[in-house]
């Protein structure tokens, strides 16, 4: 049976992480960028489908092409960032199913009922998984879903025909080094009797 992790490990995770409103000037490499993904990659998926697809936004050309999508304070947020992750899902995630669940290849047609609910929710869970790798490895996080997601989907998952490609946008990250100036006092959270129940 594994450990429970130290204290300090659940403060930088969870207890003293904050949704960050904006961010230093200190870089983050890009082999940390790609440390993140491969911890965050390692979360469970249904029939480890993986489905979340992560678009990486740090030049200025590419801030650029995302502000416009931003809604209010988000956009100052995002041009200040170091990164900014657009987190996304693929419709067409099954077809990597064979390379994913090497023992039942067939489980690529497991999902052709249930496509767009499994993509979004397995997305979802790996796109809050980049976030707790993020954390852990010493970076802050700022999730936003204030943005066009039409916009977004059309700047960056949209083909040169025209065509829209098989990514959609689930929800969008800033993430780099906290300014810690910027924070808000921390919200309250409901208390277990309040959002639980045995039975």
């Amino acid at each position: 049976m594994a450990h429970p992790v130290n204290d300090h490990a659940l403060d930088v995770i969870f207890r003293d992480a904050r949704t960050q409103n904006g961010f230093t000037d200190k870089a983050v490499p890009e082999i940390l960028v790609r440390a993140v993904y491969d911890l965050a990659k390692m979360g469970p998926t249904s029939a480890n489908c993986s489905p979340a697809r992560f678009v990486w936004v740090t030049t200025e050309d590419g801030k650029k092409r995302l502000a416009p999508h931003m809604s209010g304070t988000n956009v100052d947020k995002t041009m200040a960032a170091p990164w900014t992750c657009i987190i996304a899902y693929d419709l067409h995630f099954k077809e990597k199913i064979p390379k994913l669940f090497p023992h039942a290849p067939g489980a690529k047609d497991w999902f052709d009922k249930n496509r767009d609910e499994t993509a979004f929710r397995n997305g979802s869970l790996q796109g809050a998984y980049l976030m707790i790798a993020a954390r852990a490895l010493g970076l802050d996080c700022g999730p936003m879903s204030g943005f066009d997601p039409a916009g977004v989907n059309k700047e960056f998952f949209e083909s040169q025909d025209g065509e829209m490609q098989n990514w959609r946008v689930n929800f969008i990250c800033n993430i780099g080094h906290g300014d810690k100036s910027k924070l808000f006092d921390r919200s309250p959270r409901l208390d277990f009797d309040e959002a639980c129940r045995i039975v």
